[in-house]
């Protein structure tokens, strides 16, 4: 998800994003250590994702 859209979302809906995005990394960690996944690179992406909108939700909640 880009900073672009993640700015236009109201904070609920980066609440709900951030729990998505959360559930999905665990997932995602938990199939990797089972055996490697295809694009490694996903696990980075989604955790640079949740940082994102961690950022966003604290900057919205000020």
């Amino acid at each position: 998800m880009k900073k672009a859209d993640i700015k236009n979302l109201s904070a609920g809906d980066i609440q709900t994003k951030l729990a998505e995005a959360k559930a999905q990394y665990s997932k995602l960690i938990l199939a990797h250590k089972i055996s490697p996944v295809e694009n490694p690179i996903q696990i980075r992406d989604l955790r640079k994702t949740i940082a994102r909108l961690n950022t966003e939700l604290t900057t919205k909640q000020q």
